[in-house]
């Protein structure tokens, strides 16, 4: 938060002006102003936001993309302290890739480090490691945990005092502290135009990095957070807190986890701590002014190892769940690559496109029945469930939607053992070839008849002088031959077409025939319905019908089926008696009725 707060008023403030050094006081008068209208303006977002109930970004946020957040956070804040550490002067980085160059331009300074600031820092770790030590071994006996960082603070302050460490050594210290709150002063409202998109986005880090810690915090201690009204808290405090001229602030993890490996974890522990802030910013601040930096920098880096302990979190999402610690891994990489601001939208934005993919490859299985009970399980994980001859049973451990109905449909083709498209492609071809057969037969027929009536013609303008009596006599018998021609031809016909149907199946065609007659979707697993899903379930029943299977859907929920009638998917070839209430029903349909669904009512459950 203070680099994302720093970068904002140094463009808005810079050093220099135009080639010409601006005046130290007037420069950092003009960066309080800045800072403190940016975290008026970032305190009324998240109140907005928290009263819109915009905590529901909060549902996005996995454990394991709050754990490889956080820890990436903790390893922001350990390389922040490294300056103060080594004694080192830094230059300031901001945005992508800003962590590297910190560690890049600390690795190459490291040479010009203060062995008394070293030296400083590193006693103070081992001295406060060891306070920590006693505190878990001496848990039980210990009426309150002894507290180490406020006798840390006390101690080095008065040995930096004796010793001079500052004018002697070169230690770095706090330096002077004003005393006393300042007046409150309006913010500069012609500022808000210029630091509207800073002040959205730090509202949405400080949100983000405030609800992580709670979220990891309340697993800890078993209670849940309320996330819009971390939202309104966090907004007031930067909202109010802007007024008096102090900038945007978010839960700190250093803070934190100190304030809990002391034992305070309660509001009155928050109350209590505020008081003594109040109290330093009034009063006692001066008495800290010899305060090594490197202390603090160890009290920090001491507390931090919490955290830090999070990379050990790889190795257990190794075992538990890889898909999980992928989500780990990008969110702390991008995270400590891009800082906290694109690192957050960058693994939102991937835990979200995991769930599509991990959507898109579900599990697809064929049911078959445990014997003697209506329950239908995977036959290839359990060894008692056998297929229902002529049946096949197909069910999705997920919805089907627009991004896996493709899959949805080759899968349940796949597993069901017949390549349908192949079937329904040569029955096509042999249909049409038996058409066109047709075509040509009728056609020579008609050439046939014409030949016919040609040389019939020709034969009467031959017999011109042929005698009445023989062409009467010819005439009565064509009357007495024509009727019966006709009945012939009509009864062929009749034949003929009565064998059309029979002549479109594929056994006549020549084709191999599915080994069972009927199709059960099991659609327990939907949720919802698309229009791709709907013509998807369309295709696959006109597809299966055209091989000669009923299709039938079963254990739809009572939302779907409402959701199936808005969509039109019912009409006069699918209709709600292929729908039933479970798989069994379904199956005891399908057995008593091997063939297309009838008019007439049936005895089993239907939705």
């Amino acid at each position: 938060m203070s680099v994302m707060v720093g970068s904002v008023t140094e463009s808005l403030a810079p050093q220099t002006l135009n080639d010409s050094t601006i005046n130290e006081t007037t420069r950092d008068a003009e960066r309080v102003r800045v800072a403190s209208t940016l975290s008026v303006l970032v305190g009324l977002f998240q109140v907005g936001l928290g009263l819109i109930h915009f905590g529901f970004l909060v549902t996005y946020l996995s454990e394991p993309l709050v754990r490889g957040y956080t820890t990436a956070a903790a390893v922001q804040v350990f390389v922040s302290q490294l300056k103060y550490v080594f004694g080192l002067h830094l230059s300031s980085h901001s945005g992508p890739l800003s962590l590297i160059y910190t560690v890049l331009e600390v690795c190459r300074k490291l040479p010009q480090s203060k062995v008394s600031t070293v030296v400083t820092a590193a006693v103070a770790g081992v001295v406060l490691l060891v306070v920590k030590l006693l505190n878990d071994k001496l848990r039980r006996q210990l009426p309150m945990p002894i507290p180490g960082e406020l006798l840390m603070l006390i101690g080095a302050t008065g040995i930096s005092y004796g010793m001079g460490l500052k004018h002697i050594f070169g230690v770095d210290v706090v330096g002077n502290i004003s005393a006393g709150l300042v007046p409150p002063v309006a913010p500069n409202t012609q500022l808000f135009s210029k630091l509207v998109g800073s002040a959205f986005t730090i509202a949405v880090v400080g949100f983000a990095i405030a609800i992580s810690l709670g979220k990891i915090f309340a697993l800890r201690h078993g209670y849940r957070v309320d996330s819009n009204q971390e939202l309104v808290a966090l907004g007031l405090s930067n909202l109010i807190g802007g007024i008096f001229q102090c900038f945007p602030v978010s839960c700190s993890m250093s803070r934190s986890l100190v304030q809990e490996s002391t034992g305070g974890n309660s509001q009155v522990a928050g109350a209590i701590s505020s008081l003594f802030i109040l109290l330093i910013i009034v009063k006692l601040g001066e008495l800290f002014r010899d305060l090594p930096k490197a202390v603090l920098a160890a009290i920090i880096i001491v507390n931090l190892k919490g955290m830090l302990r999070q990379l050990s979190d790889v190795c257990s999402f190794w075992k538990a769940n890889q898909a999980d610690l992928l989500i780990w891994l990008v969110t702390f990489a991008a995270t400590i690559l891009l800082n906290l601001d694109l690192g957050l939208m960058v693994s939102v934005v991937f835990s979200l496109l995991l769930v599509v993919v991990r959507t898109q490859m579900p599990h697809y299985s064929i049911l078959g029945q445990v014997p003697d009970t209506d329950i239908y399980r995977d036959v290839a994980e359990y060894s008692e469930a056998k297929e229902v001859p002529g049946v096949k049973v197909f069910r999705s451990s997920a919805t089907v939607y627009f991004a896996n109905a493709d899959f949805y449909s080759d899968a349940l083709k796949q597993r069901c053992g017949v390549d349908v498209d192949f079937l329904i492609s040569q029955k096509k071809k042999l249909l049409k070839k038996r058409e066109q057969l047709k075509l040509k037969q009728l056609q020579k027929e008609k050439k046939l008849q014409k030949q016919a009536a040609s040389s019939k013609g020709a034969s009467v303008s031959i017999n011109v002088n042929t005698s009445l009596e023989d062409m009467r006599s010819n005439n009565v018998e064509d009357c007495k031959v024509s009727p019966g021609d006709k009945m012939e031809d009509a009864t062929a016909n009749g034949q003929e077409d009565s064998k059309a149907p029979d002549g479109s199946t594929l056994k006549a065609l020549g084709l191999p025939q599915p080994d069972f007659h009927s199709l059960i979707l099991d659609l327990g697993a939907l949720s919802f319905v698309d229009t791709v899903c709907l013509k998807s379930l369309k295709n696959i029943f006109h597809d299966f019908r055209d091989i000669e299977v009923e299709v039938y859907m079963a254990a739809c929920h009572s939302p779907v089926v409402s959701q199936l009638e808005a969509g039109h998917f019912f009409d006069a070839s699918i209709t709600k008696k292929h729908l039933f209430a479970s798989v069994h029903d379904a199956v005891t349909f399908a057995l008593q009725h091997p063939r297309p669904v009838p008019d007439s009512p049936v005895s089993v459950t239907r939705l």
